[in-house]
């Protein structure tokens, strides 16, 4: 029964997670944390932290984690065969219809249209997070000095990330 479930929460995420793995990690978060439980919004948190660190799409790596979690490793098949198999055909079948359909106006409209609902959507994500993110003076200057790194030194954002691993090693005991 918790295969299926697997399966069926990450098959609505990979069907509408319009916009890849950051639109999808809200969805994922309603899945995992307020439709079956399976972790709190703080476990949430510490699993988008990792997947984050971590090299690849972060929808699959959060799908396969959950999925061992909660199911062992037929959990980790069921979570992203949920994630990948239906949106992989819908993506099929839209493509072709994209294609026939491109320079059709309310076609380009509803593409227009969806942007801002993932706008939306990560707004609400981190809304979610900031009282679980900033517990203390330390994760607002983490925070700070990520956003400067990032935003005007032009820092790669996977450095920051490994420098704030370092940095929460060392003082975030």
């Amino acid at each position: 029964m918790v295969w299926w479930q697997l399966f069926l929460a990450f098959a609505r995420v990979g069907i509408l997670g319009y916009g890849g793995g950051p639109s999808s990690i809200p969805l994922v978060e309603i899945e995992a944390v307020d439709n079956y439980r399976w972790m709190t919004t703080e476990e949430f948190a510490d699993v988008l932290a990792m997947g984050n660190a971590l090299p690849g799409p972060i929808a699959t790596k959060m799908a396969g984690y959950i999925g061992y979690k909660v199911g062992g490793p037929l959990g980790v098949v069921a979570a992203l065969a949920g994630l990948v198999l239906p949106s992989l055909a819908a993506m099929l079948v839209l493509y072709h219809l994209l294609g026939m359909f491109r320079a059709v106006p309310w076609v380009q409209g509803m593409i227009r249209a969806v942007k801002p609902v993932v706008v939306v959507l990560l707004l609400l994500l981190v809304w979610d997070m900031v009282p679980s993110s900033f517990t203390s003076w330390k994760g607002v200057a983490v925070a700070l000095v990520s956003l400067g790194l990032i935003q005007f030194a032009h820092v790669h954002p996977a450095l920051v990330i490994v420098g704030a691993l370092a940095t929460g090693a060392l003082f975030f005991r």
